[in-house]
């Protein structure tokens, strides 16, 4: 490893278990030489593995509903706490839509589901964001991720009303970015992510079809949870002190492909 980490402490938001991108960007911190916190709402800890990844890490959880201002405050105070100081990266990978779980169609929704999406998926970044910044609690040149999908910027059906929470949380990250590097030499991207194989992932409606159409279409291949951990570390290292209020593509090529002879040959 490369000890791109080394001294940089921070909070990871939203691992479940080993197939979640937060687990592996853990894992990959840890050996980067970082020292963090661990944190997800109550019931998804008490659901997945948390605990394991926080004694291969050596890490401290701190349970918070990222909806809640109050469980924030607490979080961001008691990690600096456990951690000595400031923070240096926070990986927010938290979505999740009950209209998706429920099978609700994007044209027949249930609106309290939708509010409860969008609190959950966006809204709450804006919140982390919120106290993070008037609690003054980032290291210059720290760096903000979280991940998003290019349902954003295009249709894909099936995703459901997470197209529409993805992109607000795209506009989140330049808005609030712009006040973080203005006011704290903080940077605040996104990575839009190949669909990947989570938890989460596997919940939407034709899910492996679409990755291995996902696959033949990106000129790379789908990028991997680990791929996507490896350029999350790059994000959290200070090479790339200068890259924020980005939305970035890693996806093997997929966003910027129209067809593939792959898939083409499918239809010849």
């Amino acid at each position: 490893m490369y000890n791109l980490l080394k001294g940089k402490k921070g909070i990871i938001f939203g691992a479940l278990n080993e197939n979640s991108i937060a687990w592996k960007t853990a894992q990959r911190a840890y050996e980067e030489g970082a020292e963090f916190v661990l944190t997800n709402a109550p019931a998804s800890i008490r659901m997945g593995e948390l605990d394991v990844l926080a004694k291969n890490t050596n890490s401290q959880i701190i349970p918070a509903d990222a909806t809640s201002i109050e469980d924030l405050e607490n979080l961001i105070e008691k990690s600096m706490e456990i951690l000595g100081g400031k923070i240096d990266f926070v990986l927010h990978s938290i979505g999740m839509s009950v209209n998706v779980r429920k099978k609700k169609a994007y044209t027949d929704p249930n609106y309290d589901f939708t509010q409860k999406g969008w609190d959950v998926s966006a809204v709450s970044f804006h919140k982390v964001l919120n106290v993070l910044y008037h609690k003054k609690a980032m290291n210059e040149w720290g760096s903000i991720v979280a991940l998003t999908y290019m349902a954003a910027q295009r249709v894909f059906p099936d995703y459901n009303d997470m197209a529409d929470n993805k992109a607000y949380l795209e506009s989140i990250a330049r808005s609030f970015g712009y006040y973080f590097g203005r006011d704290f030499k903080v940077r605040v991207n996104t990575i839009s992510q190949s669909p990947t194989p989570t938890t989460a992932g596997n919940g939407v409606k034709g899910f492996d079809g679409f990755i291995n159409f996902s696959e033949k279409m990106s000129p790379l291949g789908n990028a991997s949870a680990a791929d996507c951990a490896d350029y999350t570390i790059s994000l959290f290292s200070d090479l790339t002190k200068k890259v924020t209020l980005q939305n970035l593509f890693h996806d093997g090529g997929f966003s910027n492909m129209g067809v593939s002879d792959a898939v083409m040959d499918k239809f010849e």
